[in-house]
């Protein structure tokens, strides 16, 4: 789809990756099982990019607040700049509430829906949150299921991930398993 640039990156969560061109970032991978499959993911959407060690101003900013995140200092990301070119609509909507979603909060693939004018939206809120190309950014493991379960999170890891993100942001207190650590 695009040209650009990407770095990997190592976190407390594994080698993650973010992927950049001249108008925002254009993916961000949770740590797949190895750097091909994370690399293979940000080329989804920035095909043919080059890898860079060292990123430039603002992506260096967003890969040292991911890092810190998951090394469990909570960080706001909304301020960074993303390329939505071949985003739909709907998507683009969608990512824009999600977004408004602030660290220490959540809200439900309903409210969501309710957000976009139908309740029955939900399950399409959920898939267009399944293709996120920009998880962590677009805030979707603050989304969770209506009776508060930790539903739906497609990243390496899935809900144990998410769990442990909205912990570190305070939307969870501590449960039975952080005492016995």
């Amino acid at each position: 789809m695009q040209n650009g640039f990407y770095s990997l990156f190592d976190t407390a969560l594994g080698r993650c990756g973010l992927a950049w061109g001249g108008g925002g970032i254009l993916s961000v991978s949770f740590a797949e099982s190895d750097d091909a499959k994370t690399r293979a993911s940000l080329m989804r959407r920035a095909q043919d990019a080059v890898e860079v060690t060292k990123p430039p101003g603002e992506i260096a900013h967003v890969v040292a607040d991911i890092i810190a995140l998951f090394e469990g200092k909570a960080r706001d990301l909304s301020y960074a700049s993303l390329d939505l070119t071949g985003i739909a609509e709907f998507d683009r909507t969608l990512y824009d509430l999600t977004l408004a979603i602030r660290p220490g909060e959540t809200k439900t693939y309903g409210d969501l829906a309710r957000a976009l004018g139908d309740i029955t939206l939900s399950r399409r809120v959920g898939q267009s949150l399944g293709r996120n190309p920009f998880p962590i950014i677009v805030p979707c493991h603050r989304v969770v299921g209506a009776d508060g379960m930790m539903t739906g999170f497609s990243a390496p890891g899935g809900t144990d991930v998410k769990r442990r993100l909205l912990k570190i942001e305070g939307a969870l207190g501590p449960d039975l398993f952080d005492l016995l650590e």
